[in-house]
């Protein structure tokens, strides 16, 4: 190696020397499959490049590497039986009203909140703080509304990072206290179309910004109050509010540059979106690689994630999707979990309970992603250029629909309302308009267009933690100023009461000069009758 080599070699040994090896602790307590990808593909990040990182989880991880250590806190049986009749319950409500479906949600979600409060209380998960061979340097916590999860940061004495399998909204203000201006940053839910934002579309927004503020307050209430129950009697734990002090930044699975909406961001949020899409697509198994090879018309892929599974589908819905899919000349890739219990046989069907999801979608046979609109499944799509036909159902769903048909990258319908004959319309438009592979491969190249990849920029950025022993410093000064002095109403006391002073100065300056004016008056016409 030449002279120059040697020293570049030690000046970047000297720069991350700070955070090679660290140990780092992921707490990902959602029961949510998809979430727990993006969360274990970040840790994974850290993992191949020497970190040694410990992993909470409550379900089995997909995604994992041999310097990770997963403990899990498993569901019991009443829980999953809980979890299913939720999602059951999901699939037989109308989630299109954003209002009425942000506080459903609410009651809706109410197992896993209770799961992570439960993982909390293991004494496993204890155990990582109060045992003192236990050492961590950086917490990186899974976020789904488990605010104060955060309190085994403060037991550690760690900064910590938030690892958020979505993009930016209102429920991580009181975190990062990023600017929202609601005429024209878009609420959970809301898509502003292209060109100017309209009063229509700015109302919609305000109305939706409103019931989502009343969704992040109750969703508050309840993290404080399970926080001060669990930590409320430690004399040396802080108040709740004080907790997000502790966040030196957030990784959001986006990428507003390309994706949108275009918005101010203090320097704490970092977007990641597509972590976990490999650099190079893993094998496929034999059977399902053979099978599109075999696609000379092209395949297509049908997977409504991981909670939405057949068993909860209406089986009308079911018949009407597989008379339509079973009829045409392109190869079908499943996803069914009841192998004994399928749709229906047809040679241009292939189900699985299980996909690799990502792998397919970047085989050159699939021309078409049949979705429910999740986050995730939209993001690889975009990645690899694939157009979609998504069927929302809840949560942040119908909003993801709504933006990937504007952005002009497929077709979306209800999935409750399902009829055979629009569906069999949208997927044959899809087949055979090509502005819609087009366009999403157009957003494919930008998409993929940035200075850093989105696995160097979670390397980077949580090195970045490490190296300075947390980032204060990135963190906006809204974050320590209460309601009163964040919206100003203070100045605007000020300013009033001085106003005021200055009017009633004003009034009694001229009551003075009036009465001196008629005063003077009134001896001029005394001296006058006088003379």
């Amino acid at each position: 190696m030449s002279s120059y080599g040697v020293i570049l070699a030690l000046l970047g040994a000297i720069l991350i020397s700070g955070a090679q090896g660290a140990n780092i602790l992921g707490l990902f307590s959602c029961p949510g499959p998809s979430h727990l990808i993006i969360e274990m593909s970040m840790a994974k990040v850290l993992a191949e490049n020497g970190h040694n990182v410990t992993v909470v989880t409550t379900i089995p991880p997909v995604v994992t590497h041999k310097n990770i250590k997963v403990i899990i806190v498993p569901m019991t049986k009443e829980q999953q039986e809980g979890l299913n009749k939720m999602l059951a319950s999901v699939m037989q409500t109308d989630n299109s009203d954003t209002g009425t479906a942000f506080l459903r949600m609410r009651s809706q979600l109410k197992i896993m909140f209770d799961k992570n409060r439960e993982v909390m209380e293991d004494q496993r998960v204890k155990d990582l703080y109060e045992n003192k061979d236990n050492k961590f340097d950086l917490v990186m916590i899974g976020y789904f509304l488990n605010n104060f999860q955060l309190a085994i940061a403060q037991k550690l004495k760690v900064p910590v990072v938030i690892a958020s399998s979505t993009f930016q909204w209102g429920v991580f203000d009181s975190m990062i206290a990023n600017p929202a201006d609601v005429a024209y940053v878009p609420a959970m839910g809301v898509n502003f179309n292209k060109g100017p934002i309209d009063l229509k579309q700015r109302f919609t927004n305000f109305i939706s910004k409103c019931f989502e503020k009343v969704f992040v307050y109750l969703i508050e209430k309840d993290n404080a109050e399970a926080y001060y129950e669990l930590y409320g009697n430690d004399p040396n734990m802080p108040t709740y509010d004080e907790l997000n002090r502790n966040v030196s930044l957030v990784l959001f699975n986006s990428h507003g540059i390309s994706e949108g909406p275009i918005r101010p961001n203090v320097p704490g949020v970092i977007e990641v979106g597509g972590i976990q899409v490999k650099d190079t697509p893993d094998p496929l198994p034999q059977a399902m690689s053979e099978f599109l090879n075999n696609a000379t018309d092209g395949a297509i892929l049908l997977s409504l994630g991981s909670n939405i599974q057949g068993k909860y589908l209406n089986p009308e819905t079911v018949q009407k999707m597989f008379n339509v899919l079973s009829k045409l000349k392109q190869r079908v890739i499943w996803k069914w979990e009841d192998g004994d219990n399928t749709p229906g046989k047809s040679a241009n069907i292939l189900y699985s309970k299980w996909l690799p999801q990502d792998d397919i979608l970047a085989h050159p046979k699939i021309v078409l992603f049949i979705n429910h609109a999740g986050r995730g499944g939209i993001t690889e799509s975009q990645y690899h250029g694939k157009p979609m036909l998504s069927l929302p159902v809840f949560g942040d769903q119908p909003g993801n629909a709504d933006k990937m048909v504007s952005d002009g990258f497929g077709l979306s319908m209800s999935l409750l309302a399902l009829e055979e004959k629009p569906f069999r319309d949208n997927v044959i438009e899809l087949l055979e308009n090509p502005k819609y592979t087009q366009k999403v491969k157009a957003f494919s190249d930008l998409f993929r267009d940035r200075p850093l990849t989105a696995r160097q920029t979670v390397l980077y950025w949580t090195e970045y933690v490490l190296r300075h022993h947390g980032a204060p410093h990135l963190q906006s000064p809204l974050l320590r100023l209460n309601f009163v002095e964040a919206h100003n109403i203070d100045v605007y006391a000020v300013i009033i009461v001085g106003l005021v002073v200055i009017l009633f100065i004003n009034k009694i300056v001229l009551q003075l000069l009036y009465r001196k004016i008629t005063g003077q008056s009134k001896k001029n016409k005394n001296a006058k009758k006088t003379n």
